[in-house]
């Protein structure tokens, strides 16, 4: 069975999407990883909300406007497009991971990254580091670098993995500009 090739992510269609809803979410995995300066393509959007019901109902009509439809492993789009979608904050509440598939492409809510240590955290955790980064004219809330570093670090999947050697010599150039002495 085909399944057909993945989208790329429209990024600022997703961005300008979810900030015209007022959505609290942080933007986390390979999205964040690029807004920190990584060159490595990332094919979906991954995002930690914040867990209210009102922001889950902004989220859940903000990827309705998206055309959001599950992402199911073995399934074509058409035939994940006839799955019953139940689209709402109940929902959205319910799921550790939930992956979906927009017209702007591959998109996929985490309720939680982990960190080196395997502790889960949430947004409340996460946004007081996070950095609000301007895309496009549009403020977007980027997990720090160092929480994206030690999820990807804990995840230890092969593409993580290989991510990691950039995004450290990302936060080092960053800590180095930040601190030029530490370099003598």
């Amino acid at each position: 069975m085909t399944t057909g090739p993945e989208p790329v992510v429209d990024l600022d269609r997703v961005l300008t999407v979810l900030n015209r809803h007022e959505v609290a979410y942080l933007v986390v995995g390979g999205a964040a990883a690029n807004l920190h300066g990584a060159t490595r393509v990332t094919l979906d959007f991954d995002c930690v909300p914040e867990t209210s019901l009102e922001n889950l109902d902004r989220l859940a009509a903000a990827m309705r406007e998206l055309n959001a439809r599950l992402r199911v492993a073995g399934l074509s789009d058409d035939e994940a497009k006839e799955l019953p979608n139940p689209l709402d904050a109940q929902t959205l509440r319910q799921l550790e991971i939930s992956t979906w598939r927009t017209d702007a492409g591959d998109f996929d809510v985490l309720a939680e990254i982990p960190n080196r240590q395997g502790d889960h955290l949430r947004y409340d955790q996460l946004a007081p580091r996070a950095l609000t980064i301007d895309v496009t004219g549009k403020p977007v809330q980027v997990a720090a670098l160092d929480d994206v570093i030690s999820s990807k670090d804990w995840a230890n999947r092969a593409k993580d993995q290989a991510a990691l050697p950039e995004l450290r010599a990302i936060r080092d150039a960053q800590t180095q500009r930040r601190n030029p002495q530490l370099g003598m």
